[in-house]
Parts: C-alpha cells; sequence; structure tokens
C-alpha cells in the first residue's frame, strides 16, 4: 500500500507533455515566471504563511515578471487540476533558466502569436516613472513596482497579510534591471548580464570619477555583471538596490566613488580586469 502511494504522488507531480491543442500561451496580465513548478513552496509553503526566501531575504525563486502580451512556448505542463503549471520559454527572456508559469495568468493558443509590441516610452515618460517610484522595496526578480495581488487570491495565506508581509507575497518592488525594464515596458534587457554590451561604449579607463560623471549623460548605465546604476541627471544617480534599502537617488560622483572603490573602470568589460564595470550609452539624444 505504500509503495502504491508513492507511485501515484510521482504520477500526480511529474511532468507532462502539454494538450496537442494549444503550443503558446499570451501573458494577459503581470505574470511571475519562476524557475520551479512548485509555486505553493514559494507563496505559502507548509504552514500556508510563508514567502520561501533565502538567507538575505530574497526570492531566488523569482526569475522575472512577464508584462502582459509576452509570448511562451509551452514545453510540458503539471496537472493541478483547477489549473496547471506550464514550463515554458520566451525569446523575451533568454537566460538558461528553467520557467514555470501559472496557467490562471495566460490564454492558450494553438497557433504561434506575434511578439508583443514594445514601444520605447517617451524620456518624460520613463523619469515620471522612475520618480514614482523612489522608496519602493527591493524585489529579487521584480519589476512590476505595484505587485501582483493575483497572488493573493491564487495562494491566499492562511491569514490576512498586511505591510511589508503582503508587498513581499506579492511581489511588490524591483531589482535592479528590473527597474529600467518596466520604465521602458521591457524595451531594455531584464538582466545585466546583457546590459553590459547594451547599447554603445563610454570611455571611462583610467578616468576619476569626476572625469567619469562629466561624461556621463541622462539614462546611461553603469554596469557590470550582476548591478546597475542609472545616471538621472548630471549630478544624480538612481538605482533599486537590497543594500541601500529599494530605489534611491544619489550623488553621482559620490555614487561613482563608492563603485571605484572595489571596481576598475574599463571600456569593455572583456576586458581581463577582474573587478569593472562599464558606462552603457543605449538613448542617444
Amino acid at each position: 500500500m505504500k509503495i502504491f502511494s508513492i507511485i501515484l504522488i510521482i504520477l500526480m507531480t511529474s511532468i507532462n507533455i502539454p494538450s496537442q491543442d494549444f503550443f503558446y500561451a499570451v501573458a494577459k496580465e503581470p505574470a511571475p515566471v519562476l524557475n520551479t513548478p512548485d509555486f505553493r513552496s514559494v507563496f505559502g509553503g507548509a504552514d500556508s504563511m510563508t514567502v520561501k526566501t533565502d538567507n538575505s531575504g530574497l526570492i531566488r525563486e523569482l526569475e522575472f515578471i512577464a508584462l502582459p502580451g509576452t509570448v511562451f512556448e509551452l514545453l510540458g505542463e503539471f496537472d493541478h487540476g483547477t489549473h496547471k503549471i506550464f514550463k515554458v520559454e520566451t525569446n523575451e527572456y533568454e537566460y538558461g533558466s528553467e520557467l514555470f508559469i501559472d496557467s490562471r495568468f495566460v490564454e492558450l493558443k494553438k497557433n504561434k502569436p506575434g511578439s508583443r509590441f514594445i514601444e520605447m516610452p517617451k524620456k518624460e515618460n520613463i523619469y515620471k516613472f522612475l520618480d514614482k517610484v523612489v522608496g519602493n522595496r527591493y524585489c529579487w526578480g521584480g519589476n512590476y513596482n505595484a505587485g501582483i495581488e493575483k497572488l493573493i487570491e491564487l495562494y491566499r495565506p492562511k491569514e490576512n497579510l498586511s505591510g511589508a508581509a503582503k508587498d513581499e507575497w506579492i511581489l511588490a518592488g524591483c531589482d535592479c534591471s528590473g527597474l529600467m525594464y518596466e520604465a521602458t515596458n521591457g524595451y531594455t534587457p531584464r538582466n545585466t548580464s546583457k546590459l553590459i554590451n547594451y547599447g554603445t561604449s563610454v570611455e571611462i579607463e583610467g578616468l576619476t570619477a569626476e572625469e567619469i560623471a562629466a561624461k556621463c549623460k541622462p539614462l546611461d548605465m553603469i554596469v557590470w555583471d550582476g548591478h546597475v546604476i542609472y545616471v538621472y541627471d548630471e549630478k544624480t544617480s538612481i538605482q533599486s538596490s537590497l543594500s541601500k534599502g529599494g530605489v534611491i537617488k544619489l550623488d553621482l560622483i559620490e555614487t561613482l566613488r563608492e563603485v571605484m572603490n572595489t571596481r576598475q573602470p574599463v571600456n569593455d568589460y572583456s576586458s581581463t580586469r577582474e573587478q569593472r564595470f562599464v558606462i552603457r550609452r543605449w538613448l542617444e539624444e
């Protein structure tokens, strides 16, 4: 009897080939994309009150939040009766991780839909967004600052949540690259591993913080593989940082000096210098 129960559990949790009626899905609203199919362990856990985090308080299972219209190819599915968890791929997030979405956030399609229309917002609208989110919390994998209230409905906690606990559950806030990803409606790459080569290089090798600041233009990216800071204006930087408490504006020269305490400015990230950073200009006047 015990062996039969184990086999039954394995069958219930194993991944299946998607229904042959549907091969694609489109996000109909902001949709969390995880690197695990076990959404319940992330949102609720054994006590239905715990969000799964690491020692830094980060939900490492969150890869990103797909914006409405994002197209997914279905690779497999876990059937939970009332809903499914799909294993997917999307050309909007190609970073080598396995990706999973909850079927209740998407609309299924038989034929491949057209890609999401991505239009670069006006510069003034980017600034309006950046000003609005200053003070918001840092959220690993986050790029939808308002958070996803639907997660409370679908993965209902045992007790009502409020304040910081609710913000964590609904993935409110953003991480460093997610800040500009949301500001530009997904026009810029989602992760720093691509931002280090995005746009064109600003030559900064061998310069001081003051000299680098003088060469910067609004919305330039001060970036290395792991973090990105944005030039807000000629005197100010903006970033979303865990150690600094979330989205924050700081003095640009002081920001550069802090970075240069541990990293060297280079013109090309393929440089052999171990601790380095580049400035990438992606928004041309």
